[in-house]
């Protein structure tokens, strides 16, 4: 009897701890589960926060690489900066000493131009003094040299006016003739002299000319002459005369005879003077108009000799 109470009431301790059992193994399993649930949320968690941390971690590395190049920057700016405050206050003073020598300079060459000038101005006082009695000297020395002056130049118009005198005379001395083409002549020259006294009355050009027998022709002036015989006792010659490209003949022209031809656009004629027949060779001079008309009515100044 007691061994079935004892066994009734530990069935009964048993049938009453079984809730207790199961209602644990439900927290137990649901801790379990909530657990793994847990576990595999973070496990989520984790895969995407990952590269987010990893991302985080360079930009650390990277933040911290930068914070050592600028401390280094930095550092070197400092360091140029001292440099440069040296370099400065090393050309302050070098500047300054420059400076303080140029000064010197200055004024030394200052003074030393000062003394200079007194003595330019001095040795200027000095000049004009002397200048100052030279000049009383060339005063009272200037009356007697222009009275002598005065009396040069009255010696000077003397023979001015005799000079025009004698130039006068000698123009009244030669003569004007008709040529052989029947126009009356300019004055008739004997001699180079006369010739020179015509072409200072500047009315004519005048070309001289020594012109011997020859096959060629000889330029003059305008012209072409060619000597092609002589009669020396008579005192005639023969000549060729080129003007314009054409041949004029003259023949047993004479001593200081006019020999006269035109050329175009001309309406006074040229005339050539023989004034010295020598064997075989003739001297003379052509005369031209100083105004020659030229082809269509326009004038034309003729060159002289």
């Amino acid at each position: 009897m007691a061994e079935n109470q004892f066994d009734s009431g530990e069935i009964t301790e048993r049938s009453g701890a079984a809730p207790v059992m199961i209602a644990l193994l439900a927290v137990v399993a649901c801790l379990v589960g909530a657990t793994l649930y847990l576990y595999l949320e973070l496990q989520d968690l984790r895969a995407e926060v990952g590269p987010q941390f990893e991302m985080v971690q360079v930009h650390e590395e990277k933040l911290a690489q930068l914070e050592g190049s600028v401390t280094r920057a930095s550092r070197d700016a400092s360091r140029n900066v001292e440099e440069v405050r040296g370099l400065v206050d090393s050309t302050e003073k070098q500047l300054a000493a420059k400076a303080a020598q140029v000064e010197q300079k200055v004024l030394g060459s200052t003074q030393k131009l000062s003394k200079e000038i007194e003595q330019t101005r001095a040795q200027q006082r000095a000049a004009f003094s002397e200048v100052g009695g030279k000049i009383e000297n060339l005063q009272e020395s200037t009356g007697s040299r222009f009275q002598n002056v005065t009396g040069r130049v009255d010696t000077v118009e003397e023979e001015i006016n005799k000079t025009q005198a004698e130039l006068k005379k000698t123009v009244d001395d030669l003569t004007s003739v008709r040529g052989d083409l029947g126009v009356q002549s300019g004055l008739i020259a004997t001699n180079a002299t006369e010739v020179n006294v015509l072409r200072e009355l500047g009315e004519r050009n005048y070309f001289e000319f020594d012109i011997r027998k020859a096959k060629n022709a000889s330029r003059v002036g305008p012209v072409s002459i060619r000597l092609r015989k002589t009669f020396h006792k008579k005192n005639k010659y023969n000549v060729d005369v080129w003007a314009d490209d054409k041949r004029v003949e003259k023949k047993n022209k004479t001593l200081l005879e006019p020999v006269q031809f035109y050329v175009i656009g001309s309406r006074t004629p040229l005339e050539l003077v023989v004034n010295q027949i020598d064997k075989d060779r003739i001297v003379g001079y052509l005369a031209t108009p100083k105004v020659q008309k030229r082809r269509g009515g326009t004038q034309a100044a003729s060159g002289s000799d």
